[in-house]
């Protein structure tokens, strides 16, 4: 098989659209290539992230968590590519969301299921709350709040937190340590992920920025 050739363009349109189980199995079967490929898709994905090609460079991304799915490193690299790099291109904040969720998906619901209680992917996950939906980073937070928000309200409204990853008893347990239950403000899903992680520094980060807020909003309610 020749790294690019057309019987490995087939492999690879055939693996994104498996399961990611099955687009496990199905790259185990390259064998010793494998890793060879791998290494030629970091050296292009390096070649299109100093060019500023992010849209190609997502597709490389995509190649690589199915590559190494075990290698949290590089699910954080994609969703970094992803949140940062490609939804900022974007001409409006409706099609910013749709790449910075897109992220968050990818960490939340693949990212995890390759690497359980990854320390790397819950830090990015919180990260990913606290600035670039509960931060000033960008321009378009106030409508990334918001669709998060009616997502927060859709799965309340039902009790279906696992379809956003999370654990009411784990929830529960933040609420009692901070006294903070709007789970519709992003920082709190930053101090749920931080948990997981162990990151204390950014829990904190989180609950101070929370308070802040709450209290702003207190006050002008006033």
């Amino acid at each position: 098989m020749l790294i690019g050739g057309f019987a490995y363009e087939v492999h690879l349109a055939r693996v994104k659209h498996a399961s990611p189980a099955l687009a496990e199995s199905a790259f185990a079967a390259l064998g010793g290539v494998r890793a060879i490929i791998a290494e030629v898709v970091w050296f292009r994905a390096d070649r299109l992230q100093e060019e500023g090609r992010y849209v190609e460079l997502r597709q490389l991304a995509e190649t690589l968590t199915l590559l190494e799915p075990h290698t949290p490193e590089i699910w954080s690299y994609a969703a970094w590519n992803l949140a940062y790099n490609i939804s900022i291109m974007m001409p409006t904040d409706e099609d910013r969301w749709r790449w910075v969720e897109a992220a968050i998906r990818l960490l939340r619901d693949r990212g995890l299921k390759f690497n359980p209680g990854s320390r790397e992917i819950c830090r990015e996950l919180a990260w990913l709350f606290e600035l670039k939906l509960g931060g000033k980073l960008d321009q378009a937070a106030p409508t990334f709040r918001t669709k998060w928000k009616a997502i927060v309200e859709d799965v309340k409204s039902r009790d279906a937190w696992e379809e956003i990853g999370m654990e009411k008893s784990k929830m529960d347990e933040i609420e009692r340590i901070t006294g903070f239950n709007d789970w519709a403000d992003p920082q709190m899903s930053a101090m749920y992920w931080a948990k997981e992680g162990g990151f204390t520094d950014i829990f904190t980060q989180a609950k101070i920025i929370y308070q802040r807020t709450h209290n702003m909003i207190q006050y002008k309610a006033l």
